[in-house]
């Protein structure tokens, strides 16, 4: 049985064992991969079940007829594609294949192949049946992007299983460039950005947290700073709930966005709505918002709230107004609907379902629902569809509403000559109890979860509790889930970073119920989906980051920039291991993206006061003092480092202290001289964190806390209005003017 499972893990891309940071190698126990062959839903109760799907598997491809997708280079042509026959020797001189191969437009193809044409070019026996392969021939030369194949083979006698006459299936081609996007003046120079927490973000109107008309501000600051993008957290759906539920990385759905960032007073039906306005004005509502905005802290639960209860008033003018009476702002929104298809009206259906059962039975997982409604083509749920398609349409609405303001941050960006506009980031997976686990169930693993195996942060590793996508089974779809989670992250972005990016290599999955420890990497299609990401960056024109920190192998880096994918560089990180003296400007890679710290990190400001450190004692983080005091001799050692290295670029006088006693505090020059330092580097993009310039001292998120620290809650200390008036942001834009290639900022070739 050990060694059948042995065999199947290898089959499946079970790594049998991986070297951890410290050196440790770790070998994959029998029964984790168990764990993990069940939970991509294979049958292993016996010899003979193991057996069984150790067959399907040499086997799959020459029993396929056709494989379910085929990813080729535009510069492969022309394009093959292979076909499996089952057919006795000599009768392939009977065979007639017809084929066709049809463009996102509806032009099509046909090809007809009969016997005495067939070119085999390889056979094999499998259990007394002899098959042959043929390479068909495509001979139009395809540009990039999908294609639909019909195929049918035709024989005229009863010769395939079940006695049938022709064999019939169909395929998907895609075909993609060799490499990412990257406009033509990033090629030749480099560009600058601010990267916010869009939810940090107060101003004088909105609603105790940033939205997208604050967001428009921003962009507008930064295109009069001379930047060319702006940087923002990832806005993909949450719960909006604390404490679970307000993490950015840790969506309901990575397809769709979260309505709290909309700025409500800008939405047409709102202000045509007699009902909304009267709320608007109401003094109840007044008090409400002046509470939110006095607050220290964002208050996930309250805002959306608020806002939820004025979409559904506005919602009822616009369905009573525009969608049944089809006026032009109606159609607009159908042609919406029609555009994101099956998906959104999927999303839409989970929403409405989660939220009548939090409100009848005060479920929250949709593993916790009745049977009945656990699946979306279960009975119950089509029942569900009928009585409820006016909720379902709201959160169709919502999307909509999301889409149109997120286009006019986009345009305004555009219009403004930024280089490249907004950066999205996207996260590495979805929880198990969202809407992408519920409607995509067949193509994600629900008893396991991803996570990292230990490391010099966390000598236990992580659970990052969210299910991992099966390989062989998102293969099987199509990739279908994967393009369409590209797709809709780039739209409207000229930038994205790919949170994990290793994750594209392989997965550490961890089954259900046990620790990281006990967990294995999966390996994934890598070229593959290397390629989708390639075709949709071009298509979309949107510069690809590889956030590709940690224990990542130098093939991965290879192999991503070999894509035009940009590395993700951190000033803290980049060292000369073993020695911790910094690297200097000239050995930061080229084709990457430079930053000095991120969510995850200590700021600028927090960094040099130790505040991390201070922090993760309070929490009760260290398990003794050793550590402690350990870690604080290494952020002095690190800080005379850096003033030594500012020094050798000639960033700071030679005869300034090099002592961080003699440095007791980040000052707005030495933080300016620090980003003058990675500006200095050949990167195509730097990455300026807001927090840095108007002085943060606390970040964002602390690894290993939930609730323990105000994690993805923290207002920035300045308003939007100071932010903008503040000049520390003028020096920088001088700074960085003379730091980086002057270039035209207009991208004229850009369609938005």
């Amino acid at each position: 049985m050990d060694g059948l499972i042995n065999e199947l893990s290898e089959l499946c891309g079970i790594f049998p064992e991986y070297w951890d940071i410290f050196g440790k190698k770790h070998v994959t126990s029998v029964e984790t991969k168990k764990a993990i062959l069940m939970s991509m839903k294979l049958k292993i109760d016996s010899a003979e079940d193991i057996k069984k799907e150790i067959y399907e598997r040499i086997w799959k491809q020459w029993k396929s007829f056709i494989e379910p997708v085929h990813i080729k280079s535009v510069n492969d042509q022309p394009i093959t594609i292979p076909v499996y026959i089952p057919v006795k020797d000599g009768e392939e001189a009977k065979l007639t294949i017809v084929w066709s191969i049809e463009n996102e437009t509806g032009q099509k193809t046909e090809y007809t192949l009969t016997g005495d044409s067939t070119p085999i070019t390889e056979e094999q026996q499998i259990n007394g049946t002899r098959y042959i392969k043929i390479d068909l021939l495509d001979s139009s030369h395809r540009e990039i992007g999908y294609y639909g194949i019909n195929l049918e083979c035709k024989h005229p006698e009863n010769i395939f299983s079940g006695e049938s006459h022709a064999l019939q299936n169909k395929s998907r081609l895609i075909v993609t460039p060799d490499t990412c996007y990257i406009p033509p003046d990033i090629e030749e120079g480099k560009t600058w950005g601010f990267s916010i927490n869009l939810y940090s973000i107060h101003s004088a109107r909105n609603w105790g947290i940033g939205d997208f008309t604050d967001l428009k501000k921003i962009v507008g600051l930064t295109a009069q700073l001379n930047g060319g993008f702006v940087g923002i957290n990832p806005l993909h759906v949450i719960p909006n709930t604390k404490p679970y539920g307000i993490s950015p990385y840790s969506p309901i759905s990575r397809l769709f966005k979260n309505f709290i960032y909309l700025d409500i007073e800008n939405i047409p039906d709102v202000t045509e709505s007699d009902d909304a306005r009267t709320l608007l004005t109401s003094e109840n509502l007044k008090k409400e918002l002046d509470d939110l905005k006095k607050e220290t802290l964002v208050d996930y639960d309250k805002v959306a709230s608020l806002k939820e209860t004025i979409l559904k008033i506005a919602f009822e003018l616009f369905y009573e107004k525009h969608y049944t009476e089809n006026t032009l702002r109606g159609e607009y929104f159908k042609k919406y609907l029609s555009e994101q298809g099956p998906a959104l009206e999927s999303f839409a259906l989970f929403m409405a379902l989660w939220e009548h059962m939090k409100k009848t039975s005060n479920i929250y997982t949709w593993q916790q629902w009745p049977e009945e409604y656990q699946n979306p083509s279960r009975d119950a749920v089509q029942v569900f569809i009928k009585a409820h398609e006016k909720e379902i349409l709201f959160y169709q609405y919502i999307q909509w509403l999301i889409d149109r303001q997120l286009k006019a941050v986009s345009d305004e960006a555009w219009n403004l000559g930024m280089k490249v506009g907004l950066y999205y980031d996207l996260a590495i997976g979805a929880l198990g109890g969202g809407s992408d686990a519920w409607s995509f169930q067949d193509i994600i693993a629900g008893d396991a979860d991803v996570g990292a195996p230990p490391d010099d942060f966390n000598p236990n590793g992580q659970n990052w509790g969210f299910p991992p996508l099966n390989p062989e089974k998102l293969k099987e779809s199509g990739y279908e889930l994967f393009i369409q989670t590209m797709r809709n992250n780039m739209k409207y972005g000229g930038a994205l970073r790919i949170d994990h990016a290793l994750g594209l290599f392989r997965l550490f999955w961890i089954p259900r119920g046990k620790t990281p420890k006990e967990g294995a990497y999966v390996t994934n299609q890598s070229e593959d989906l290397l390629r989708i990401i390639a075709l949709e960056s071009v298509r979309n024109k949107t510069i690809v980051i590889a956030e590709d920190l940690g224990t990542i192998g130098e093939n991965v880096r290879e192999a991503l920039e070999k894509f035009h994918m940009l590395s993700y560089r951190l000033f803290y990180f980049e060292r000369n291991y073993p020695d911790p003296s910094f690297v200097p400007p000239e050995k930061y890679p080229e084709l990457s993206l430079c930053a000095v710290t991120t969510h995850d990190l200590p700021t600028l400001y927090g960094y040099w006061a130790c505040q991390d450190l201070n922090v993760k004692k309070q929490l009760g983080m260290y398990p003794d003092d050793v550590l402690l005091r350990e870690q604080v001799k290494e952020r002095e050692r690190d800080k005379a480092l850096i003033l030594s290295t500012l020094k050798s670029q000639g960033i700071l006088p030679h005869d300034s202290p090099s002592e961080p006693k003699m440095v007791p505090q980040m000052t707005p020059d030495l933080c300016l001289a620090i980003y003058k330092f990675i500006a200095l580097t050949p990167c195509k993009l730097l990455l300026v964190s807001l927090d840095d310039i108007i002085g943060t001292l606390d970040q964002q998120n602390m690894p290993g806390t939930v609730d323990e620290h105000p994690n993805w809650v923290q207002k920035s200390p300045l308003s939007l209005e100071e932010i903008i008036s503040d000049k520390r942001f003028t020096a920088l834009s001088k700074m960085l003017r003379k730091t980086t290639t002057p270039l035209d900022l207009k991208d004229k070739g850009r369609s938005v």
